[in-house]
């Protein structure tokens, strides 16, 4: 014998559901009403250079291998004021800093062996608020963004050491200048003092002279 429960069943849920989407227009107010609330990184004052995202490691010496140091994106910022350019690279759910660190002269990325995706890098790092030598080994989706990182960064720093090298000049330069005046300075003391003291020895002959004289000078 048939049974019509499963029509039933069918009618009753789409009346429930026509329901459940009958606007009633009533309002509720929120329990806890929550503010807006400014959140600062400490990059409102930088640029992005480059920015990427990746994945970091560090190496750990005491185990004697590469430990993760998060998933999330790594930046090339350029300070506003200072133009500065630093490394920072944060987690991407936690936004917990991963590494932050200048690129300073002398620094340089290279490929990870073996792996074209992935490049390795000395710094002193400051992520954990201290400063720290660190192996850092950064890997990437594509090959393209491993090599991208890699120009970027290798630019930065030959800048830095152009930076240097003109500001080593600037200084050398000045100090040259600095110790010209001082000679200049001191050949027109001693010139000085030379003509005081001739002047000083000219004076008692000067005097002998004009008493010769007047002794010479017949009398009336």
């Amino acid at each position: 014998m048939a049974t019509n429960e499963p029509e039933h069943e069918t009618r009753d849920a789409e009346e429930a559901g026509a329901n459940e989407d009958e606007d009633t227009g009533a309002q509720v107010a929120p329990i806890v009403r929550l503010e807006e609330v400014a959140v600062t990184t400490g990059e409102e004052d930088e640029d992005a250079v480059l920015d990427l995202k990746s994945k970091l490691y560090r190496f750990d010496k005491e185990a004697n291998q590469w430990k993760e140091r998060g998933a999330g994106t790594v930046k090339l910022l350029k300070h506003k004021d200072t133009g500065k350019i630093r490394l920072v690279m944060r987690q991407s759910k936690t936004l917990k800093i991963c590494a932050n660190h200048f690129v300073k002269p002398g620094m340089a990325v290279q490929e990870h062996v073996g792996n074209e995706k992935s490049c390795v890098w000395h710094a002193r790092d400051f992520a954990d608020g201290e400063l720290k030598d660190e192996l850092f080994c950064i890997r990437f989706a594509s090959i393209e963004n491993c090599k991208l990182f890699m120009q970027k960064f290798n630019e930065v720093a030959e800048s830095e050491v152009e930076k240097e090298e003109s500001k080593d000049a600037s200084e050398t330069a000045g100090l040259l200048e600095k110790l010209t005046v001082e000679e200049t300075k001191t050949e027109e003391k001693v010139k000085t003092e030379v003509e005081a003291e001739e002047k000083k020895k000219s004076e008692p002959e000067k005097a002998d002279e004009e008493k010769k004289t007047e002794e010479a000078a017949p009398s009336t």
